[in-house]
């Protein structure tokens, strides 16, 4: 009895106690499936880089380079591949994680059966999901460096801002999966979402290219906004518009932060 009492009136760990502990689950977790990963976090990346920059790369370069700003296409590329690999590793991890945890392996009603409040729960798997795009996007930094496609000592800051980028994409896709009954709508995200992002956003060819109606569409998308800051970094040219675009990116963080934080909460408490 009395062992019981003391625990009863022990004091509750502090917000950030608990988060790690939400966020230590989810590396039980990832233990048993990190292989899975290195698809996506080595190889997948590795193998555009080859194929878009040296192989296609081979073709633009022989018939100059100017459109690119005179440099080779692979120097190019390589920062949006990074930027896209931030993207997806964010989306990925925001989608059917936070689903399943809903629905299916009910992670999150577990947790919520313990001393953990919704927020501790959401910041707790929010720190994996940043954690997975740290890794996937430091294994792609550590092979451009090896190719020898970093140009400036800018590039220190490439992990930081693709962490950015892919938690720009992380939380509004956390709120929106957290609504959902069934995985249906999340094909419909990323065949129409992430994969025409990819394609038209200054990845693979510059702005200049699109018709101007299209290039001020183009110019609004979260994943250009990544492309350019990763570009001008590798290269060595970041401009007074890189305040400005990560700022973009910092808003849409934080907004789908609050949001994905509220919907937790409210399907947690009910």
């Amino acid at each position: 009895m009395t062992s019981a009492l003391a625990l009863a009136l022990a004091p509750v760990p502090g917000t950030w106690n608990l988060s790690v502990r939400a966020f230590r689950c989810w590396l039980v977790t990832y233990r048993r499936t990190w292989r899975s990963s290195i698809w996506s976090s080595v190889f997948g990346p590795l193998f555009y880089l080859g194929s878009m920059g040296y192989g296609l790369g081979s073709l633009v370069d022989k018939n100059g380079t100017a459109a690119l700003g005179g440099v080779p296409y692979v120097v190019f590329v390589a920062p949006a591949v990074l930027a896209t690999q931030s993207m997806t590793t964010g989306m990925n991890n925001a989608a059917f994680p936070v689903f399943g945890a809903i629905h299916w392996n009910r992670i999150y009603i577990a947790a919520r059966a313990t001393m953990l409040r919704p927020a501790d729960i959401y910041r707790g798997h929010l720190l994996f999901i940043a954690l997975r795009i740290a890794m996937n996007s430091a294994c792609f930094v550590v092979i451009m460096a090896a190719f020898g496609l970093i140009k400036s000592v800018w590039a220190v800051a490439l992990l930081p801002a693709a962490v950015l980028l892919g938690i720009a994409f992380a939380t509004p896709v956390a709120a929106w999966s957290v609504t959902l009954k069934t995985m249906t709508p999340m094909n419909y995200l990323f065949r129409f979402g992430s994969v025409p992002m990819f394609l038209f956003s200054g990845t693979f060819y510059p702005l200049s290219v699109y018709p101007h109606v299209i290039a001020d569409v183009v110019e609004w998308s979260p994943l250009y906004q990544g492309v350019v800051i990763l570009r001008d970094l590798v290269l060595g040219a970041p401009s007074p518009d890189l305040v400005w675009r990560a700022a973009y990116l910092i808003l849409l963080g934080v907004a789908g932060l609050a949001l994905a934080g509220r919907r937790i909460a409210g399907l947690l408490l009910v």
